[in-house]
């Protein structure tokens, strides 16, 4: 398979996750301020959710770009991925609806940790067909944020437990650490960019 039939095709689920998250956010049957206030925890968790799915829409994007070819391995490992992103809708729903109460919350935050195992599988399948001394491994490096956001979800997780509030906290930390401009992966993808800075 061609690697655009791939971006293409993950650009269409991701689109379609955003899509059906944003539908369920539902209209206030009030014209005031106050008929906004009990949505508002379906809007942060959509907001935060949201955020999420364009950090890797972006990261995807650049990984896909970097990769020699698509073969089997990261087709496969695209659908994983995929698969656990699709869950966004129903646990951000979940998690909003029931004002980041412990289970949702600690849903919310497995759904996470098992999309971020997800993408570290794919990142290394297209490590493997570039090849472990290749400029994508290298400007990958020891990928800290990769191997801290899981370590960070699982705390989460934790804390939902017994502060539903820190576990959510927790998971808008990882979300804001990964907006800060990661230029290993466009490097890379587009060497041009970097080489007069």
């Amino acid at each position: 398979m061609e690697k655009n039939r791939l971006e293409a095709f993950s650009d269409g689920v991701l689109a379609i996750i955003i899509t059906i998250m944003v539908l369920e956010l539902k209209v206030p049957h009030g014209s005031d301020l106050a008929a906004l206030k009990p949505l508002l925890p379906v809007f942060l968790s959509y907001v935060l959710s949201f955020i999420y799915v364009g950090i890797y829409w972006n990261n995807h994007h650049h990984l896909l770009k970097a990769a020699p070819r698509a073969t089997a391995g990261i087709m496969w490992s695209n659908l994983h991925l995929l698969f656990w992103l699709s869950l966004f809708p129903f646990v951000t729903g979940w998690m909003g609806e029931n004002h980041f109460t412990t289970l949702p919350s600690a849903v919310y935050g497995i759904v996470l940790f098992l999309a971020a195992i997800a993408y570290y599988i794919l990142q290394n399948r297209v490590i493997a067909v570039a090849g472990n001394n290749s400029q994508l491994a290298q400007s990958l490096g020891r990928d800290w944020k990769g191997k801290l956001s899981p370590v960070l979800y699982a705390t989460g997780i934790a804390a939902s437990c017994f502060r539903p509030w820190l576990a959510w906290s927790i998971y808008v930390f990882v979300a804001l650490m990964w907006l800060i401009p990661d230029r290993r992966l466009a490097r890379v993808v587009e060497p041009e960019r970097f080489h007069t800075r």
